[in-house]
């Protein structure tokens, strides 16, 4: 994740030069259950609305929650499927409170009413993220659901006058990024937290339609817009936080906002940005399905490092044995292409691994959704590059 918001509130609070401080253990986003009551077109589980055998049972969840504690865990994002659909979510969620963790919960929100408000509430979620995929018609049609966009700004809402930090997530596609001021409008009119802009990714669902990645100037022109609107927020006090996900060149692209507006902090938003490194897949990312098994990330689903019920997570995750966990962890990575001769692999880190195996079966390979050209990272132009033309809905049908 890339925190916007934090980088600029550093800058325009002249702190960019801080510590390095490294997070206790990784964040790990759990995909408690598979089950939901939407069938995305971008969901990278690919779940439905059924019961899928083999789940983790809450005895089992807390045993693994135990470890993650010992293992200095810091953050668990509860997620799903619909994470609201499991009969033990509360139960879970609790748990995790108390034991000291920051938990979130990633849901559609359409199941979040006047019925569980209350107990979402007493459980004192340190945030709740919505995915919202853009106004009414467009996020139902990704939704696959009429009313969908409805529902999901009604919990909002709730979320937001029962005093908890909410938040809209939303992913960016060809089909909805000319949405995204309105979203951000949106923001504004609903009194919304935060709002988190996904990168599309090529996994599940969303790698069956990756000829819907926004095309590089798209991207551009929507970060373009978030800094912009990011700044315009500390400048007046307000503060809510925008973030980033699922493409670390967003780093670099901030350097180069920086570079325009504040050409004399250039230096030390580098050294900045360096310090958070990029891509943090197997490292600082991790990622735990709901039969238990340990993902790289959230998109490496057909990746398994092992499973919880039969190793804890803490020996998994430290295992290099793996060789995808062995890359990921080393420093450099051994990256290909583009990446390998990018200037701007201390910021980035290589970006996102998953999107270049799935496009060229080879992990190390350069990340296609990279949207900075070759003069601007520092090799030589012409070279040959892996890319996906725009693609918009009117050509599936």
């Amino acid at each position: 994740m890339f925190r916007i918001s934090q980088h600029l509130r550093e800058l325009a609070e002249d702190k960019l030069a801080q510590p390095d401080r490294q997070p206790p253990g990784p964040v790990v986003i759990w995909n408690l259950v598979r089950r939901c009551n939407l069938t995305c077109r971008h969901c990278y589980s690919i779940s439905a609305d059924k019961d899928f055998p083999g789940e983790l049972a809450t005895d089992e969840v807390f045993t693994v929650m135990d470890d993650l504690k010992r293992f200095h865990v810091p953050v668990l994002i509860l997620s799903g499927g619909e994470p609201l659909l499991r009969a033990d979510i509360f139960d879970i969620s609790k748990r995790a409170k108390d034991m000291g963790f920051y938990v979130g919960l990633s849901t559609n929100g359409t199941m979040i009413d006047e019925n569980n408000i209350q107990q979402i509430a007493d459980i004192g979620y340190d945030y709740v993220g919505v995915s919202i995929d853009g106004l009414r018609e467009t996020h139902d049609y990704f939704r696959r659901k009429q009313g969908a966009f409805d529902e999901s700004m009604h919990g909002i809402r709730l979320c937001r006058e029962a005093g908890i930090r909410v938040g809209m997530r939303f992913t960016i596609t060809t089909d909805t990024a000319h949405e995204l001021p309105a979203l951000l409008q949106l923001m504004d009119e609903e009194g919304v937290d935060k709002f988190y802009l996904s990168h599309l990714n090529y996994a599940g669902r969303g790698n069956k339609n990756r000829k819907e990645d926004v095309h590089h100037k798209m991207t551009r022109e929507a970060m373009d817009l978030l800094f912009d609107t990011c700044w315009e927020d500390i400048q007046a006090g307000r503060t809510r936080e925008f973030v980033t996900g699922n493409n670390d060149a967003d780093g670099v692209y901030l350097l180069f906002w920086v570079a325009r507006h504040f050409p004399d902090k250039v230096e030390a938003m580098r050294a900045r940005l360096a310090q958070w490194g990029g891509n943090s897949s197997g490292v600082n990312i991790s990622n735990i399905d709901n039969l238990g098994n340990v993902h790289p990330d959230t998109f490496w689903w057909d990746y398994h490092l092992g499973n919880v019920r039969e190793r804890p997570f803490s020996e998994i995750w430290r295992d290099t044995t793996d060789p995808l966990m062995a890359g990921l962890k080393s420093r450099p990575r051994p990256l290909k292409g583009r990446c390998a001769a990018c200037r701007y692999f201390d910021i980035c880190g290589g970006n996102t691994r998953v999107r270049a195996y799935q496009l060229s079966g080879d992990a190390w390979q350069e990340d296609p959704a990279c949207y900075l050209d070759d003069d601007e990272i520092g090799i030589e132009a012409g070279g040959a590059r892996l890319q996906n033309r725009p693609w918009s809905r009117k050509e599936s049908a």
